[in-house]
């Protein structure tokens, strides 16, 4: 491997909590971006790496892994790369990262990966806090042992980070040695036999990459369909026993390395009590771990209000702005409300979740680097699986009461696919944000301010029941989903829970940008191409409807004897009513009748789907609150909700003249919303995680379908 080029590949390799990461940071700076791996939704790290001679190569962070027998979706993709020389990932050289205090636990993959025969270099990482913990390390005689290059590094602090690139750098451009290395782990007579006959039917080179097929051949997607049988064949024919033979392998290489790293490692005595120790025995209590995390979470929730409120404002001001310099300099015409109306409206929607997206990942990844959320992941785990997911669920849950986007984005950090997507599926569920100003209006209108004993207030206790409702439905429907996917592999906890450390702050900083990012670019396109086409729907109408129109709203003005800025706003009543999505609100009155609404409330469903807040704006331009929108906005917030409420309880049923809000409708809305899909910025990020619209289309029709169910039970129980 002597030509260096830009395409040489380079791997970095190792558990979860080894520093990897931060190791990678280091190595490649802001020279990297995020993807996925081709057809899963398991995220990969390239960055350009640059050497001192001036020559460069891709350097991959690949998965946490903890074995080559994989148990998650994480796993699986680095061990399908690692046993496919053909994959776009596979690497012409590996950087095993490990951490140095607990050597021992990270020595099984390195050395499976030793067998490979791939070019390896040994990366000893957090050496500045072995040497606090008093912990020596003979570099030298671990190399001589695995006939590998080892450097002793700190990735907190870049210690010898230039020795490991200029370490590498002569690795991948020594001369290849002919033939392979002595395996490390020697093949049983069985192995041996089922790895021979792997590799002369399939042309396979390496014996251990042979045996992985044998393990792995059912699930690894690069085999055809007949190399499958033939690796399915061989292995009944042989009487292969995957499962015992991974057992037995695993330890027989435990005895091999335990040995030579004792030789190579000096500790001092454990300390039965260790300050990691002290703080888990109050944050991991049995009872008051799970409070203390309760709060934790809440106060993290408070600050992703608090914190976001300014940055908000001023990006809705900012589009605010723009919007209304444009409507000024610019002629009055389609293009002119396309740009203010579609395509930055459109924009400020996806710019305006950043504060919360970059507050909540911030927070969210400063206790990941402290050490926190590995505790939180092993005290819930147990509860959450009962209803099909995992510890890890938690954090997305309780997000997700700030916003469900953000909240589905943290869901990357659970490795089994299935719990993954259970929790992405049923996030929505819990109330946002979002809601809170459609909760505010019909609540105030269907239910009186009245304390209940003189204490509890009736209105702040259905506004707490929608929440409840809420985290009801999650579970509910975690519980049936699990039931429903059949779940073919067991999902077991393995989780390394590291010492508490100060954070990384490079670290942290990259991830928040690599969020938002991921967000913005990601769920950001199809939010803006929705917005605009929301716009044109709303903007035009069949025929010459919207002309039509005008004149009925012109000659209605003059009957009524309308100021200008009352005329003004029962044209925009007339205009949306022959609009497009006027017309799809009238298609839709006999479907959404026996929940007690009308064509209206069937527009401002339709409208609000863009966003869930969108409903109470739609609600103001329908029923003509007596001025402009720009009146409208220069009331206070309560006082134009209760001018809406006002309309609403006037409006009546054109058919039968009944009134349309009353109590069973508003609760029957108020139940629509607290269990319905209404933002498209939630399925778009569905959409991505999952990798495929199936999921999204899915989490859509049955949040559809509860919400629709009841909401017609609520409307049938108090009409």
């Amino acid at each position: 491997m002597t030509d260096m080029s830009p395409t040489l590949k380079i791997a970095l390799i190792g558990n979860p909590n080894s520093g990897k990461s931060t190791v990678f940071n280091q190595m490649t700076g802001l020279r990297q971006r995020t993807g996925n791996f081709p057809g899963v939704t398991v995220e990969v790290k390239e960055g350009l790496l640059k050497f001192p001679s001036g020559h460069e190569a891709t350097l991959y962070d690949f998965p946490g892994t903890y074995s080559l027998y994989p148990t998650s979706s994480d796993e699986k993709v680095v061990a399908s790369v690692l046993t496919n020389p053909a994959d776009p990932y596979f690497p012409d050289a590996l950087v095993y990262v490990a951490d140095v205090t607990k050597l021992e636990k990270h020595l099984l993959l390195f050395t499976q990966l030793l067998d490979l025969n791939i070019p390896l270099l040994f990366a000893l990482n957090m050496s500045d806090s072995a040497t606090d913990l008093g912990i020596k390390v003979n570099a030298s005689k671990l190399s001589e042992s695995f006939g590998v290059p080892v450097v002793s590094i700190s990735g907190r602090t870049g210690h010898n980070t230039m020795r490991l690139i200029l370490d590498l750098e002569k690795m991948v451009n020594r001369p290849p040695v002919s033939g392979n290395r002595t395996p490390f782990y020697p093949l049983t007579e069985s192995e041996k036999q089922v790895s021979e006959a792997i590799r002369q039917n399939l042309g396979i080179e390496n014996p251990y990459r042979a045996l992985l097929l044998a393990h792995h051949g059912p699930w690894l997607h690069f085999l055809k369909p007949t190399e499958k049988e033939t690796v399915l064949a061989i292995v009944s024919t042989k009487n292969f026993q995957s499962l015992r033979a991974q057992v037995d392998e695993t330890l027989e290489r435990y005895d091999r390395f335990i040995p030579i790293s004792q030789a190579a490692v000096v500790s001092p005595p454990a300390f039965p009590n260790t300050p990691t120790d002290r703080i888990d025995a109050v944050l991991t209590h049995r009872l008051g771990g799970p409070l203390i995390f309760f709060g934790v979470m809440m106060l993290i929730f408070q600050a992703i209000f608090d914190w976001s409120v300014y940055p908000m404002d001023w990006i809705e001001n900012g589009f605010a702005l723009v919007s209304e310099f444009l409507t000024v300099q610019m002629p009055e015409a389609w293009y002119t409300e396309l740009l203010t109306d579609g395509i930055l409206a459109g924009l400020g929607g996806i710019l305006v979740f950043v504060p919360q997206i970059a507050i909540l990942f911030l927070l969210i990844t400063i206790l990941e680097e402290v050490g926190y959320m590995a505790r939180v992941v092993f005290m819930f785990d147990k509860t959450m699986r009962r209803f099909g997911m995992n510890g890890r669920s938690m954090v997305s849950l309780i997000s997700g009461s700030a916003c469900a986007v953000p909240a589905i984005m943290s869901s990357r950090t659970i490795g089994n696919w299935q719990e993954r997507l259970i929790t992405v599926m049923v996030t929505p569920f819990i109330s946002c944000s979002a809601r809170i100003p459609v909760y505010l209006v019909l609540i105030g209108l269907a239910v009186p301010a009245i304390k209940l004993g003189g204490v509890l207030n009736l209105q702040s206790l259905v506004f707490g029941a929608m929440y409840v409702l809420g985290v009801l439905a999650a579970f509910a429907s975690g519980w049936a989903m699990k039931r429903w996917l059949h779940r073919r592999e067991h999902s077991f906890l393995a989780i390394e829970l590291p010492v508490y450390r100060i954070p990384h702050w490079r670290n942290v900083v990259l991830n928040v940008w690599e969020k938002v990012k991921a967000f913005i670019v990601g769920a950001g396109k199809i939010i803006l191409i929705v917005s605009i086409a929301l716009w044109g729907l709303s903007r035009f109408g069949p025929g010459n409807a919207m002309d039509q129109a005008d004149q009925t709203a012109q000659t209605e003005a003059q009957q009524l004897s309308l100021d200008t800025v009352e005329t003004e706003g029962l044209v925009q009543q007339r205009r949306l009513e022959a609009s497009w999505a006027g017309q799809a609100g009238k298609f839709m009155e006999p479907a959404i009748r026996p929940l007690g609404y009308d064509w209206k409330i069937g527009i401002a469903l339709l409208t609000s789907f863009a966003a869930r807040e969108v409903f109470t704006g739609t609600l103001a331009v329908l029923y003509n609150m007596g001025g402009s929108e720009a009146d409208i906005n220069d009331r206070s917030e309560n006082a134009a909700k209760a001018t809406l409420r006002e309309r609403m309880k006037s409006e009546k049923f054109g058919d039968t003249g009944k009134p349309v809000y009353t109590l069973a409708t508003a609760l029957s809305l108020l139940v629509f919303y607290a269990l319905s899909m209404q933002c498209f910025s939630t399925l778009a990020v569905v959409r991505r995680e999952t990798g495929s619209w199936k999921w999204a289309a899915l989490q859509f029709t049955f949040m559809s379908v509860a919400a629709y169910l009841g909401a017609w039970a609520v409307y049938v129980l108090f009409s």
